[in-house]
């Protein structure tokens, strides 16, 4: 799906923008301790959700909840996806029809019958405040 921007948590540190804030997510749901949890943060209709996003991160997981935050992020309209990598292979496994094997979710919970989400059901706003978002991956 997308490259990870390493294994580890990883803090992402924008350049110091005027009212920029920071953003808590939490990533719940992976069904056991295998591989890791991917996320990606998409800031445009035009790249959601393919590559490449505005940021993206991988996390060993421990079958519960993982957390990253990203400092001092622009305001504007964003949106996130995740999934268990449960093989750690480095996508979002699908079966010969194209249905994920693997767990997946998309911030506000957005999905659409056919296909991804669009970029306006799963975005959000980001102003000057601090926010935090839960992602609940689903299999």
């Amino acid at each position: 799906m997308w490259k990870s921007a390493g294994i580890a948590l990883l803090l992402l540190t924008l350049g110091t923008a005027s009212n920029a804030a920071d953003l808590a997510v939490t990533i719940d749901g992976a069904r056991n301790s295998n591989g890791s949890v991917a996320a990606a943060i998409f800031n445009s209709d035009a790249n959601f959700p393919k590559a490449p996003p505005f940021a993206a991160f991988r996390m060993k997981t421990s079958g519960g909840p993982v957390s990253f935050t990203v400092h001092n992020l622009p305001p504007g309209k964003y949106a996130i996806t995740s999934f268990h990598d449960e093989n750690d292979n480095g996508k979002l496994d699908a079966d010969p029809s194209g249905l994920p094997t693997e767990g997946y979710g998309v911030s506000n919970d957005a999905k659409d019958f056919l296909g991804p989400p669009q970029f306006s059901k799963a975005s959000f706003d980001i102003g000057d405040q601090a926010k935090a978002i839960t992602i609940k991956i689903t299999y």
